[in-house]
């Protein structure tokens, strides 16, 4: 039976996951070296590395190689995820122009639109191809994981239609609230992250 790990050790992993990357060719990195990095505690570090079953050597530290493959492991990175892009705009762009999807196993396996416009041009190798496709593509493809990249007012109906067309993981980039029950939602909302930074900015100049 899969091991539970708590939700706020797998927030972490992903941060651990990418200073390890940064310490590629090392051999061995101890507990305070990935909490440094990591902006966390040495304890902390050991605790949530125990979820996986990864034991540092007293004064050694963990094998970095075999620690990224546990945690890899730990966050179902052993295969590749199909995911869909629903908006070509410029977000839509960006995304699937980052390159940080394909280095973790997120392939772009389809970006769709409805705009006939962007119809038909390509995105970082990937054709645009209309939303009506949509529910087409995801079983013929194999897709897994829906991102919404479309204005506010699309967002929930884009969500609905992910949810039906059988995509359980949406990550959503557009600035409001959906609310769709049959899939996990994560939001990644940039103007609540720029709020929280103006509020520990104001913070700090009034101290």
């Amino acid at each position: 039976m899969r091991k539970h790990i708590p939700d706020a050790t797998v927030a972490r992993l992903p941060v651990y996951l990418r200073c390890l990357a940064m310490r590629a060719g090392t051999g061995t990195c101890s507990s305070e070296d990935l909490a440094r990095t990591a902006g966390v505690n040495a304890a902390q570090v050991r605790k949530d590395l125990s979820f996986l079953g990864a034991q540092g050597v007293r004064g050694v530290g963990y094998d970095v190689d075999e620690l990224k493959q546990a945690i890899r492991t730990a966050l179902g990175l052993t295969h590749e995820f199909p995911v869909v892009i629903v908006g070509g705009g410029n977000l839509g762009r960006a995304l699937a122009n980052y390159r940080g999807f394909r280095e973790w196993g997120f392939s772009i396996a389809a970006i769709l639109d409805v705009d006939a416009r962007r119809i038909g041009s390509t995105i970082s190798g990937t054709t645009v191809e209309p939303m009506s496709e949509l529910e087409d593509l995801v079983p013929a493809r194999g897709i897994e994981i829906g991102i919404i990249a479309t204005p506010s007012d699309q967002a929930q109906i884009v969500g609905d239609r992910l949810a039906a067309a059988g995509i359980r993981s949406i990550l959503n980039f557009a600035p409001t609230v959906i609310n769709v029950t049959a899939s996990e939602v994560r939001v990644v909302d940039l103007s609540t992250e720029l709020q929280i930074l103006a509020y520990h900015l104001q913070e700090r100049s009034e101290a």
